[in-house]
């Protein structure tokens, strides 16, 4: 019995020994351990699938859109002065670079086809455009047609296998809406910022003619001008165009032209080689209290026709000094620059009614607008 002892104390003694060598040197032939009850928890956050966008990330919108978008480099020879090769011109003002100008902005592939929108003040005078790509593809662009007076220009490019932004509805835009601007910032590359819409039909900021600006405070600087505004789902809402600034650098305040604006210029241009808008030949003002005791008018909203032009359309359909007009084709007018708006997108030739108010009165004009007279161009200097 003793040496049977002797023997089981002598094989629980080796056996410790052997598990005390290989847990040492060999922990993981043992298998896997227990954490102690004392280890800390780590949370780890799950994988998600390749490609999937974080929630409330806009990547989906961001790469949807942006490879319609475009770089613009624009080059304008160096004109010489009438005294250039004026000997004594050079001796007293020495000799005068002539070296071309360079300007920078962006713009957005709206067609198959190699169609292009981007500003007017982007490609004004310029005598070479290239258009860049998102995919690094460059090619020389024509001016298809401007129009100055809503400063946006249709430019085309030759190039095959077009990536296309899809046109969306600038008119269901509410404040609050979420919005992502897409352009080349003072040359930087393409970049992609977020904000909401800040406020809608901003007028009489003295930029355009016809003025019915979409106000965002997603990030717009210099460069950016013709780029891309659009929404969450990544279709275009608007053509970015200006920014208030103090500094030359985003404040929070940009300006972006609306799609359905962008989408009539861009069918005009297109298909006739202009835009044709309505003119009914008026001197509008705003509707003063001043004004209203003038001419006797007892409106309280509208605005007040204070000259009509002989045999124009408007004097053709019975409109007066001293009208105030309410409303154009059931559309509600309260400033110069609705009026100015409505009556443009009305067609030439077609009768359309002309709310007026006169005197205690108020009548219904048909009016048929005729074709808005090209604005006059600066003599040059």
């Amino acid at each position: 019995m003793k040496r049977f002892w002797l023997l089981f104390s002598q094989s629980v003694t080796v056996l410790l020994a052997a598990y005390f060598v290989v847990s040492t040197l060999k922990p993981g032939w043992l298998g896997p351990r227990v954490a102690p009850a004392t280890a800390v928890a780590v949370l780890e956050a799950p994988t998600s699938s390749p490609g999937a966008a974080p929630a409330g990330s806009f990547r989906l919108a961001a790469q949807k859109s942006s490879s319609a978008v475009v770089s613009i480099n624009t080059s304008k020879t160096a004109r010489q002065g009438p005294h250039s090769n004026d000997p004594w011109f050079k001796f007293f003002f020495g000799e005068q670079q002539n070296e071309p100008q360079v300007g920078l902005g962006s713009g957005v592939i709206v067609s198959a086809d190699g169609y292009i929108l981007t500003n007017n003040h982007v490609v004004e005078s310029a005598d070479e455009i290239e258009v860049i790509l998102n995919d690094s593809r460059r090619a020389r662009a024509q001016v298809i047609g401007t129009d100055p007076e809503s400063d946006l220009a249709v430019l085309k490019i030759a190039l095959d296998r077009l990536p296309v932004i899809v046109l969306g509805n600038s008119n269901a835009l509410q404040v609050g809406d979420q919005v992502l601007a897409i352009g080349n910032p003072f040359g930087v590359g393409q970049t992609v910022t977020s904000g909401i819409v800040s406020a809608l039909g901003r007028n009489q900021l003295g930029i355009n003619t016809f003025e019915n600006f979409i106000q965002t405070d997603a990030a717009i600087n210099p460069g950016n001008s013709g780029g891309a505004l659009v929404d969450t789902n990544g279709n275009l809402l608007g053509i970015n165009t200006a920014i208030y600034s103090r500094s030359g650098g985003s404040m929070g305040i940009g300006f972006a032209i609306p799609v359905s604006t962008a989408k009539m210029v861009l069918e005009g241009i297109v298909k006739d080689g202009q835009v044709t808008r309505g003119w009914i030949g008026v001197e509008p003002n705003e509707l003063t209290p001043e004004l209203a005791q003038t001419f006797g008018v007892e409106a309280r909203q509208g605005v007040i026709i204070t000259g009509v032009l002989q045999n124009g359309p408007a004097a053709k359909g019975g409109m007066k000094p001293g009208d105030v007009v309410t409303a154009v084709a059931g559309q509600a007018i309260v400033s110069v620059p609705e009026l100015l708006t409505a009556v443009a997108s009305l067609k030439p030739g077609t009768s359309a009614v002309f709310d007026v108010q006169r005197g205690p009165g108020k009548i219904g004009l048909q009016i048929a607008p005729g074709v808005r007279p090209k604005p006059r161009r600066p003599a040059a200097q």
